[in-house]
């Protein structure tokens, strides 16, 4: 006995019940149309993951349960398909008392215009970006329905990782495990799913199909790359990663009224390297955060520096030439490279380009301040001058034209604050806010080995790469005039900030004291710019943001 079995990786966006619905059912009609007769949505996908405190609206849950039952009805004529619907559910969910009502991260099982079968999620992560404790009360018991003979046991994401929800289907008489889920991508993430998926296959005899979210969603981006294994743990099929599909596996059932087994097949999508996924997870993430919140494109200070120009090239890559503005501000001390880089630049990528210079406008500044600051020496007062000076007009061109600014600070800078509050940290959103300066260089070499307009020339100008970073912003100056080597800043900071490592421990591994206690210090004072810097991608296990929660005010010191 066959069965066809279809995963809609699709995108979702948070609150657009109708619009979510809408994707549903055409993707339910698609999947009925190829003979598939049981579809499995992500997780939480009648209103898109995650919708943090909109869950507590009584409102937001009452609109899902509309959405539900329109997927029902749009459905009942489809005989046979079993629809599976990620949504929350809760008691009486247009009661004003919060307090009393239990709320679940639940699943429905919708087949011919009814519900015939209701999942509660187990086990809810609060770790990381999760805090599903907050809204979710855990579930319990299990969840098998019959399609066409086949018993499935339906689990939703976190509960695959143990041991007990799978456990309880199999006992119930499971014989394929379906999974939906709404995982957030990180480097490595995908090996990871899959590992642990096989583990628990092979641990519960199991089949087992992951169905999984697509999409970019604040500072999260969500990987699909849905996928199969057998009861052996053997991957058997794999859908495409970040864009949306209809994935579908052939479930063939042996004897399955005395108990025989379930075999899987389906397409295999080859997996990309890990500095592909991360150039297609920060695209993503930047024509879903642009496009979600209707901006009519974006712009950004383009420097001849390396940060700027990965930005300026994951932003055409993500929305096209024809939205995105480059506009170079040069101040008294921009190198002549830098304006020739720049507009090298501009021109490789087709963007339109403009000029500013802001150095009347510092001048403007030291002229008023001159007698407050009569018998100073300039410092980094001066330098910050100039980046906020930049900030303003960027925001101004934002407020006039409508477009976002994308900023350019990586991680390191952030990490030590080598970045200027309402300056360069100015915008709406950091597009490279979670990559170690590294990082930075090795996907700006990834890209242009990989052009896919195949223009014929690196869309990044080589001098770019390979020349001493710095702000510029007086002479001669250079990052590791304040900065250790990069090499050396980003190992401490992959040690102490995404592995928490001690700074014993990180010493006791070869590196200098009197550096490790440098960058603990610079992470620990500069709390206060992060907690204001704008939101940005994800795609470490350990981001600044919802990973990083650390009080600003403290004496705590390692």
């Amino acid at each position: 006995m066959a069965l066809s079995i279809s995963t809609a990786q699709l995108n979702f966006v948070v609150g657009d019940m109708p619009g979510n619905a809408r994707k549903i059912i055409d993707a339910a009609r698609e999947a009925y149309a190829r003979g598939s007769r049981l579809l499995l949505t992500p997780e939480l996908s009648i209103c898109g993951y995650a919708a943090e405190d909109l869950f507590l609206r009584p409102a937001f849950i009452a609109s899902c349960d509309d959405a539900l039952k329109e997927v029902s009805r749009e459905l009942a004529n489809l005989k046979g398909l079993h629809v599976v619907v990620g949504h929350p559910r809760g008691g009486d969910s247009r009661s004003r008392s919060v307090q009393v009502q239990q709320r679940f991260n639940a699943a429905s099982v919708l087949c011919e215009g009814q519900v015939v079968a209701h999942y509660a999620k187990h086990e809810l992560p609060n770790y990381q970006v999760f805090d599903e404790r907050r809204y979710f009360t855990p579930g319990q018991g299990a969840c098998v329905f019959s399609v066409d003979g086949v018993r499935v046991g339906l689990l939703i994401c976190e509960d695959a990782w143990f041991e007990q929800p799978a456990q309880l289907a199999r006992d119930a008489g499971a014989q394929l495990l379906a999974v939906i889920n709404a995982s957030p991508f990180h480097v490595g993430k995908g090996g990871e799913r899959v590992e642990r998926m096989a583990a628990r296959a092979r641990a519960i005899g199991l089949p087992l199909i992951y169905a999984h979210l697509v999409g970019g969603q604040d500072e999260v981006v969500f990987d699909g790359n849905s996928f199969a294994v057998d009861a052996k743990g053997h991957l058997v099929g794999r859908a495409p990663a970040f864009q949306e599909d209809l994935f579908t596996v052939q479930a063939q059932a042996a004897d399955v009224a005395h108990g025989g087994g379930v075999s899987l097949t389906g397409p295999m999508v080859p997996e990309r390297d890990d500095l592909a996924q991360l150039w297609d997870a920060l695209v993503l993430g930047v024509r879903d955060y642009v496009g979600k919140n209707g901006f009519p494109g974006v712009l950004l200070g383009l420097s001849g520096g390396i940060d700027s120009a990965l930005v300026l090239a994951i932003a055409v890559d993500a929305l096209g030439k024809d939205k995105v503005r480059a506009v170079m501000m040069p101040s008294p001390y921009t190198a002549d490279i830098s304006w020739i880089d720049a507009r090298d630049m501009a021109e490789r990528l087709g963007v339109r380009y403009d000029e500013v210079s802001i150095a009347p406008l510092f001048e403007a500044f030291r002229s008023t301040l001159a007698q407050e600051f009569a018998g100073l020496p300039e410092d980094t007062t001066e330098e910050n001058i100039q980046a906020r000076i930049r900030g303003v007009l960027l925001m101004a061109l934002s407020n006039k034209f409508g477009a976002i600014v994308l900023t350019t600070g990586n991680k390191s800078e952030m990490a030590t604050g080598y970045c200027t509050l309402y300056g360069d940290m100015a915008g709406g959103f950091a597009v490279i806010k979670d990559l170690l300066k590294t990082r930075v260089f090795a996907l700006a070499e990834w890209r242009n080995r990989h052009d896919p307009y195949r223009t014929g020339s690196d869309p990044i100008p080589e001098r770019i790469i390979t020349r001493p970073p710095s702000a510029e912003l007086r002479p001669d100056q250079k990052d590791q005039d304040s900065l250790p080597p990069y090499e050396v800043l980003d190992a401490v900071l992959a040690r102490y900030m995404e592995e928490d490592q001690g700074i014993e421990e990180i010493v006791s591994a070869g590196f200098d004291r009197a550096i490790v206690d440098k960058v603990a210090r610079l992470i620990r004072i500069n709390e206060y710019k992060r907690r204001q810097a704008p939101v940005g991608i994800r795609v470490t296990h350990r981001s600044f943001g919802k990973d990083w929660r650390y009080p600003i005010t403290g004496r705590f010191r390692a």
